[in-house]
């Protein structure tokens, strides 16, 4: 398990979907391993594989008040979304020192290859909602700012720029 580095923006991977993954394999428990040591030292509640330069469709999610609750994610996807939002205030290491407003569904219904290889579907609340529909943007080649007006996620990258 080690430490990652992570993809800064507008690096073009952070552009780029990434690949369905066929299989468990040890490679990919692997990547899940150091996805979640790379968060942990963030610390974050999330992380998609492409953050840290792997292609493939990873992410793992833990926004557990105590930590080591990381749900491992291949494949995952969105089948029921609430109609209620929640707003909350994101930000991406990718583009670190600044965050934004976004307003996502509340609650979702997620399908995903499991550590096991499994097919499992799980209910996600709150703040485990935001942070797999966040990840599930990266896996898409999204960034959180995209769900802003263009004046806004303009203003937000002329912010990054002048503190990175």
């Amino acid at each position: 398990m080690s430490i990652r580095t992570i993809l800064r923006w507008p690096d073009k991977r952070l552009r780029t979907a990434a690949e369905p993954v066929a299989e468990i394999t040890d490679t990919v428990r692997a990547h899940w391993d150091d996805m979640i040591a790379t968060m942990e030292a963030m610390p974050g509640v999330g992380l998609a594989a492409p953050q840290i330069g792997v292609m493939l469709r990873l992410a793992v999610v833990d926004a557990s008040e105590a930590r080591g609750q990381a749900i491992r994610m291949a494949n995952p996807e969105v089948l029921h979304a609430s109609i209620q939002p929640r707003e909350h205030d994101e930000a991406s290491p990718c583009l670190p020192g600044v965050s934004a407003v976004i307003a996502r569904p509340r609650a979702v219904t997620v399908r995903f290859l499991n550590a096991d290889g499994e097919t499992e579907e799980r209910d996600l609340v709150g703040l485990w909602a935001t942070s797999v529909q966040h990840q599930i943007d990266h896996l898409n080649g999204r960034m959180y700012f995209d769900h802003l007006s263009k004046t806004k996620r303009d203003m937000l990258i002329r912010r990054a720029r002048k503190r990175g």
